[in-house]
Order: C-alpha cells, then structure tokens, then sequence
C-alpha cells in the first residue's frame, strides 16, 4: 500500500512553481497539510497559485525568486525559516531546457543561462538549506529533479544532459555528507511529462524525445505524488539516488500503473 505522508506543520518550498511539476507539486503537498512556499521568477503567476490554494483552506506564500542568485535562493529559504520556524522539504525543480540548439549552433550566453538556473539553482538550494534541516529536530528532505538525459546522449541538449548529469552528482554528494545530520537527499527522474517543457521540445524537432507522442506523457500529478512519498520512510533506500517512474519498482512505490 502506498504511504500517503501527513504534512501538516510542516512547511516545503518548490522552486519553479509557476507552472508544470513545480505548481502541481505546491498544490499536493498544500493538499496534505503543508505549508507551501512557492518561488519563482514570475511573481503574478505564484501569487495567483497562492491565492487559490489559500483560498480552498491550504496555506502557501509566494516569493519571487531568480534561482541563479545566491543571495536570493538564501533569501527564499531564511525568510520561509522566519515565517513558519521550519524547513522541512525543499524541492529543486526549477529547470530550463530552451533554446535547444546542437552545440556547434548554440549560444554560449543561453547555454551558460541554463546551467546558472538548472545546476547552480540545486546548489544553492542545497547549500542554504542543508544547515537549516541538519540543525533542526527531525532534520527535513530535499528533492532534485532529475532526468534520463543525466546519463544519455541527446542531440541538441548539450546543456541539459550535462546540467542533470551535474544535478545526479550533486544529489550523492550532499547524501554523503549530510545524511548522518537527519538531511534525506534525493533525485527524481521522472521520465517525460505534459509540461510546457516538452512543448518546447517537440517544437524543436530534435531528437527522438519530441517525436514522443503527446498522450505517451505522464500527468505532473504523478511527480507531485512521487516527492510526497520520498518524504516518508519508506522511500528510504533510493536515499542520495535517483527515484525513478520510469521503472516498474517505482511506479509501483506510488501507486502508479505500469
């Protein structure tokens, strides 16, 4: 049976939450009792979902977030502390994928962009919240989004393979250091989903990917489900990895079919 966690008292911040994985997930967690703090660049669009979730008895707080700014991502994360007096789940998942290009077309400027959000927006995340939950009774769990690209070769996602394969790394690193301070570290990879993302990707007509068809997708209600259940113990033995719905095993784990 799958665990459904109880998060009430508990406060959770999702980056990229305007939209996609990041605004399903605020919705869920917000739905099993949590305090969400949704950040993203675009503040009208997080302040929209706050009121909504708000509206039908949840608590959320938008804050207008760049990841790619260190003082901002350490803002985000002290300012929820200071608010709610906890940090208990922190989801990076704000990630950019466009402008696809193949290399020798690519913009050094655009490409650089996406690694600035997709790898230093986890490490910042990581680095301002891994002290926050190790210092704090019952310490908390941080989620990476993840992707198959961390360990394929996919014409034209120069800068997102190697950001996510960076994002993998990232995820054993900090299991390693913080897992004995009660800091639970994970990836997911959540497989290809109905995002605006992907339309980006099948407008771009490179690689196989967007030739994928559109109803092959799986829902953002399935990766929010997934990061719940990573919160509870029982996801414990893919700590510091990548947790998968891709794979049987972990659909299995959420209650996903096959």
């Amino acid at each position: 049976m799958t665990t459904t966690p109880d998060l009430t008292g508990k406060t959770a911040i999702v980056t990229g939450a305007s939209r996609g994985i990041g605004a399903a997930t605020a919705r869920h967690l917000a739905n099993l009792g949590a305090h969400v703090v949704l950040a993203a660049r675009s503040a009208p669009a997080i302040t929209r979902l706050a009121d909504e979730i708000t509206d039908t008895g949840g608590m959320a707080t938008a804050v207008a977030t760049d990841v790619a700014d260190n003082d901002a991502v350490a803002a985000l994360i002290h300012g929820a502390v200071s608010a709610t007096g906890r940090l208990d789940l922190l989801v990076n998942n704000a990630g950019l994928i466009d402008p696809i290009a193949r290399i020798m077309d690519s913009d050094p400027e655009a490409w650089s962009g996406i690694i600035d959000v997709n790898v230093k927006g986890v490490y910042y995340g990581l680095r301002h919240a891994m002290p926050v939950m190790a210092a704090q009774e019952g310490g908390g769990t941080i989620v990476n989004i993840s992707s198959g690209a961390a360990n394929s070769f996919l014409e034209g996602w120069s800068h997102y393979c190697a950001s996510k394969a960076a994002v993998q790394r990232l995820t054993g690193v900090a299991h390693k250091e913080a897992h004995g301070m009660g800091v639970r570290v994970f990836g997911l990879s959540p497989g290809t989903v109905a995002t605006e993302m992907q339309e980006q990707i099948r407008a771009s007509g490179i690689n196989p990917v967007s030739q994928i068809p559109w109803e092959n997708h799986i829902t953002p209600d399935w990766v929010a489900r997934a990061i719940a259940f990573l919160t509870t113990a029982d996801a414990d033995q893919w700590l510091g990895t990548d947790f998968s719905l891709k794979v049987d095993e972990g659909r299995a784990a959420i209650g996903m079919p096959a």
